[in-house]
Order: C-alpha cells, then sequence, then structure tokens
C-alpha cells in the first residue's frame, strides 16, 4: 500500500480524552476529523464552572488543543457544528465564538437537542482541513486554499460561511427555510419550509456551477419527527435532479435527526456535503478533474428508496445513517440498546464489507441515542467493533429516533483508493 493514504489518529494531553473510546482527531487525506468536544476540563476530567458561555468557551479551548497538537490553526477549521441543550443559548455561545473566529468564519451547524454527555449544556464539533494529506513521510499539497463561497442568492450570515472548498469536497452550512430576500422564515408548513432549505441549497450549488446531484451526503434535522413524510415528498422532487442521476436513482447517503428545537424556530434544517471534482488550487489537473461518485447498496442492510447506504467520492465514503433493523426480515432485532447497537453496527459492518473495506477505515462514528443514559451499555458493543478506539465520534441524546429505536448510527470511511476518474 505504498503511497495510499493512511489513518492517522491523534490525541493530545492537553484536551479531554476518551478513555481508549475514541480519538481526538483522525486524519486522512486532506481532512482532520475530530471528536465533538465537550467542556471537560482535560486536567480535572470533569465539566468547568459555570453556564454556558463558559462551557462554549471550554469545547473551543478544546479544540484549539488538538489543533495545536497538530500543528494547525483555527483558522484550518471548515466546518462548525455546536449542538446546545436550549436553544435560547445560542446567543451567549456566539459571543464566545466570535472570539475564536473574528474574521474567518467556517460553515456552521446549530441545532438542540435533548441530551448532551456529562448533562452538559453544549458540545462542539469540528471538520479541519489537512494541507498536508496523509501519505507517510510524503507530504501531498501543503499549499492547497480555502475557497469561500456566498451568494446573495441564499441566506447569509456574518458568522458562517455558505459553503467552504478544500480539496475535493464543498461542506455547507446547514440552511434554515429562510427566504434570501426578505430574510426571514417563509410563509407555510414542513414541507414549504423543506422546499426552501433545498432551493437555498440549489442556489448555494449553482453560484459555484456544482449540480445538484454531486451532494454526497445529506442530513436533516427536524423538530418533529412525524414530519419526515412530508419532507420526503418534497425532497423526492429535488433528487435525483439529472438525467444521469435518474436513470441511476441516485439518492445521497442520508441521516435524519431529531432536534428539540431549530434556530428562529424553524421546523427543518437541511445540511450537506458536497464533491467538488475541479478540486481547490494548486491541485494539478489531471489529479482533480473528472472524478466520479460511486453510490453502492447491499442486501445484507437495510436499503431505502430515498438513500443510498454509501457514497464515495475522491478519498472518503459517507454512509447513510443505519437503525437496528435486521435486513432479511425488514423489522427492528428483538432486545434493549445493546442488541439495537449491535445490529446498527453489523449493517454498517456489512456495507463497509461490501465495498472491500475494513471497519479499520472508519474515521468518523456518529450516535444518536433516545436516553443518553445508554451510553455504557452501548460502548460495552462497540469496543467489539473498535477495539483500537481509532474513530473520531459524536453523541448525542435526540427526542426521538425512526421506527421509534433507541439508537442510530452513522460513520464516515476512508477510501484509500479514491474513486475514478471519469473515462
Amino acid at each position: 500500500m505504498s503511497g495510499y493514504n493512511a489513518v492517522l489518529a491523534r490525541n493530545t494531553e492537553k484536551a479531554p480524552n476518551g478513555f481508549g473510546r475514541y480519538s481526538q482527531t483522525v486524519a486522512f487525506s486532506h481532512y482532520n476529523n475530530l471528536s465533538a468536544q465537550l467542556p471537560v476540563d482535560p486536567q480535572t476530567g470533569k465539566l468547568v464552572a459555570g453556564g454556558v458561555k463558559e462551557q462554549a468557551e471550554q469545547c473551543f479551548k478544546n479544540i484549539k488543543a488538538i489543533l495545536d497538537s497538530i500543528d494547525h490553526t483555527l483558522s484550518d477549521v471548515i466546518r462548525i457544528t455546536v449542538f446546545v441543550k436550549n436553544i435560547k443559548d445560542l446567543d451567549a455561545v456566539e459571543e464566545v465564538y466570535k472570539t475564536f473566529f473574528p474574521t474567518y468564519v467556517p460553515t456552521r451547524t446549530m441545532i438542540a437537542v435533548a441530551a448532551l454527555p456529562m448533562d452538559a449544556l453544549v458540545q462542539i464539533e469540528a471538520l479541519i482541513s489537512n494541507g498536508e494529506g496523509s501519505i507517510p513521510n510524503a507530504p501531498q499539497a501543503g499549499d492547497l486554499i480555502k475557497l469561500i463561497i456566498n451568494t446573495a442568492n441564499a441566506p447569509t450570515s456574518a458568522l458562517s460561511s455558505q459553503a467552504v472548498a478544500f480539496s475535493h469536497y464543498n461542506n455547507l452550512s446547514a440552511q434554515l427555510p429562510i427566504d434570501p430576500k426578505s430574510g426571514r422564515l417563509v410563509a407555510g408548513g414542513v414541507k414549504e419550509q423543506a422546499g426552501q432549505c433545498l432551493k437555498n441549497i440549489k442556489a448555494i450549488l449553482e453560484s459555484i456551477d456544482v449540480p445538484f446531484d454531486d451532494i454526497v451526503k445529506i442530513t436533516i434535522f427536524l423538530k418533529t419527527l412525524s414530519d419526515v413524510d412530508a419532507v420526503n415528498e418534497v425532497y423526492s422532487t429535488f433528487f435525483p435532479d439529472s438525467a444521469i442521476a435518474r436513470a441511476a436513482a441516485y439518492f445521497p447517503a442520508r441521516t435524519i435527526v431529531a432536534a428539540t428545537a431549530l434556530p428562529m424556530d424553524a421546523l427543518v434544517q437541511i445540511e450537506a456535503v458536497v464533491s467538488h471534482g475541479d478540486g481547490t488550487p494548486p491541485q494539478l489537473v489531471e489529479d482533480r478533474h473528472g472524478l466520479i461518485i460511486e453510490a453502492n447498496n447491499t442486501a445484507n442492510a437495510p436499503i431505502s428508496p430515498l438513500s443510498t447506504q454509501t457514497v464515495a467520492f475522491s478519498h472518503y465514503n459517507h454512509l447513510s445513517a443505519q437503525l437496528p433493523i435486521n435486513p432479511k426480515t425488514g423489522e427492528m432485532v428483538a432486545g434493549g440498546v445493546k442488541e439495537q447497537a449491535e445490529q446498527c453496527l453489523k449493517n454498517i459492518k456489512a456495507i463497509v464489507e461490501s465495498i472491500d473495506h475494513a471497519m479499520d477505515d472508519v474515521v468518523k462514528v456518529n450516535v444518536f441515542l433516545k436516553n443518553i443514559a445508554d451510553m455504557d451499555a452501548v460502548d460495552e458493543v462497540y469496543a467489539a467493533f473498535f477495539p483500537g478506539g481509532i474513530p473520531a465520534r459524536r453523541i448525542v441524546g435526540v427526542s426521538a429516533l425512526p421506527k421509534d429505536a433507541l439508537i442510530q448510527i452513522d460513520a464516515v470511511l476512508a477510501n484509500a483508493e479514491g474513486t475514478p476518474p471519469r473515462v
């Protein structure tokens, strides 16, 4: 495998460690995937004293400590995701946020969830550019640049960029159902709001000459999970978007998350990760043109008509969230959270193996729990699938999950071979 990218997991004592369950940062190719950071003082292992401002500051300090340890800076942040226990705390979090990002602002997603580990008020996650790449002892392109994109045809914010491209990916800020002309939520219910979110995403992509079908992963945040059917009606009018995609019945990988609240009291918010075949300068033309999206499904994991199990582009595979469904019966597995967690991970393993990869290629895992107190039980199962504790990880408590499941898990996977160029 000489000359191939390698998974590079790193930890520092200057930030909270995962007690062997996860790595603080996992680099692969041109991205560093960080574990979500809680407001934990790394010296005491406990939450910092104070309210949400103090907690937000500690989260960012922990992120900064991790970045310092790998010779990166906050200006290398591509995307920030903020989870709060109380949506009213977002203004206080933003006051702290401005002190860490006074000029450059990354893309951003903000939601309120039912619970966070250690009963924290806030948890913050970051995705980081990795210009040097991760081929051992062989810097790839240390001078790659970020491309920041904003258009007046989608809602703008002083505290986030609409899209930030780096290497072969565009990462978009989560889009609210805001009419960019009025700056207000669109009139109507969840269907109208979902339509506006997707229109905003499409406007951003059109502004950078990227087709809608270049989206590889969609995350839908819903205030009321039962609205998913209404959202799906709208969703299926946007995907597939082109004749080629319709012929292949292409849908991106997808995760649906129940939020307790969203900014502006919206009913829905949608985030997208987009392939970027052109790459960012100064990649050579022969290295960046014509890369294709590879979408794959296997009968050994649950299949959905509105999402693809895994979508590969360049050096990453993006997996749809997996529920504890037995693919042979189409039903939820019997038992409690341990059995359900095991089935979610079995489904992920089946998808990973179907594309000739192994669980060692997983660089990031996102766990959504109906009851945050189930974390310890889940970790017992989790350790059997990730004994080395390599992937970065995020855990949040949600108010509901599809099919009334107790747990849902999605993953991001390294793709060392990359995807081939179009012939």
